[in-house]
């Protein structure tokens, strides 16, 4: 069986990290969301993948360039999952799954998809924030309407991106015209379709906090391997790579270390935590159920915690990223979107590629800072910074006597 995975969306709810890379390259336990992806799919007997790309397509060809039964579809400039769908046309014929490129989910969903006799299947899940995700109704085991998101769903049934078709969705997705989003949906094509209902494991990829929560379930799942520990605590499962390093530090897991990372000395990781290849964390550094994307600089005196960094960013001696607000509160993020909940009362900061922290910085709880700035010692980010920004505070120098 053949996978079609659609990868080309920008992923903007996913700023800072996606104004760098394609959504699925965002890094979750060690790998990019892609991977993780692929991984279920081979479980469910995929074995020839395709995958529609655009937004920093290199991105994904570098990476996956050496897998074996990999094909890239190129989607041009007309916008929508149909639009993505429509690019396998000629190039896969017969039954196929398709799958987005922003979630997790069990390998069980997409064999129960697979073993469905219908030219169009689709995986359905009773979800209780239906009002964030649209919802489907079904008569008689098919899909009847798929509806846009209300705050007073009909149905807590939404839809999960998970689909067998047969080659004739191309003609249908003909038929398909341009929805109010100015995009072509695949969900207009979904009528008739026979629904599974399931009950196994699937998250979306939303907001960056959602990559911190993948981020523990897949600890969870991955087997211990331990590497070189010198004069080390280790308590709980610790994955390690080739050249990671441990030295007179304390972990408590469960970790992941990537390739040639070194954390020590005097460094204190608590898990869940992924920090990719390349980086270096020590000399009093705390990091806690975290991600660090990879060639990570925290070396003097850091805290980071319940928050996401991205690559080659540098860490000035005691900089600081709050994770918990005075009142306790949940905390709220400001997006493009407008303000967030996050939902989660311990939430740090989400920061972009090659930034560069200052002596003595300080992060507030849930805020974000671009690309490539610079946040200089001593200040206190408050707000947002958006990225290529230089914020730095000036201070009146007196001198008596």
């Amino acid at each position: 069986m053949k996978a079609l995975i659609l990868a080309g969306g920008e992923g903007k709810r996913l700023r800072p990290f996606t104004y760098t890379r394609p959504k699925g390259m965002v890094y979750i336990a060690g790998k990019p969301l892609l991977y993780w992806i692929m991984e279920e799919l081979k479980k469910a007997g995929i074995n020839e993948f395709y995958i529609v790309v655009q937004h920093h397509k290199e991105k994904i060809i570098e990476y996956f360039k050496e897998w074996k039964n990999v094909v890239f579809l190129e989607q041009g400039k007309e916008y929508g999952t149909a639009k993505a769908v429509e690019c396998a046309k000629g190039s896969i014929t017969g039954e196929f799954v398709v799958v987005a490129g922003d979630q997790l989910f069990s390998h069980k969903i997409v064999k129960e998809v697979m073993g469905r006799k219908g030219k169009k299947v689709a995986a359905l899940k009773e979800h209780g924030e239906g009002e964030n995700y649209g919802f489907v109704l079904v008569e008689g085991g098919r899909i009847k309407e798929v509806h846009e998101k209300s705050e007073r769903p009909p149905s807590r049934l939404i839809n999960l991106s998970i689909y067998k078709f047969t080659d004739e969705i191309f003609n249908e997705i003909q038929k398909i015209e341009k929805s109010s989003r100015g995009e072509y949906e695949i969900t207009d094509a979904l009528a008739g379709a026979e629904a599974v209902i399931t009950k196994d494991f699937w998250m979306d990829i939303t907001w960056p906090w959602d990559m911190l929560k993948a981020n523990e379930l897949l600890l969870e799942q991955m087997a211990e391997r331990r590497g070189r520990i010198i004069n080390s605590t280790i308590k709980g499962k610790v994955i390690m790579e080739e050249g990671a390093v441990v030295e007179n530090s304390v972990i408590e897991g469960n970790v992941y270390l990537g390739k040639n990372t070194h954390v020590g000395p005097f460094a204190y990781i608590r898990g869940p935590t992924s920090i990719c290849d390349n980086c270096s964390v020590g000399g009093g550094t705390t990091v806690k159920a975290s991600i660090l994307f990879p060639r990570v600089n925290a070396k003097h005196l850091s805290y980071i915690g319940d928050s996401v960094i991205g690559e080659d960013v540098n860490f000035g001696s005691s900089t600081q990223l709050a994770n918990f607000r005075f009142d306790g509160k949940e905390v709220w993020v400001e997006t493009e979107k407008g303000k967030v909940n996050s939902r989660r009362k311990k939430l740090g900061a989400f920061v972009g590629d090659n930034t560069k922290f200052g002596v003595g910085a300080m992060v507030m709880p849930g805020k974000v800072v671009g690309n490539n700035c610079w946040v200089g010692s001593g200040v206190v980010v408050y707000k947002n910074i958006p990225s290529n920004k230089k914020v730095f505070v000036k201070h009146e120098w007196i001198e008596e006597g």
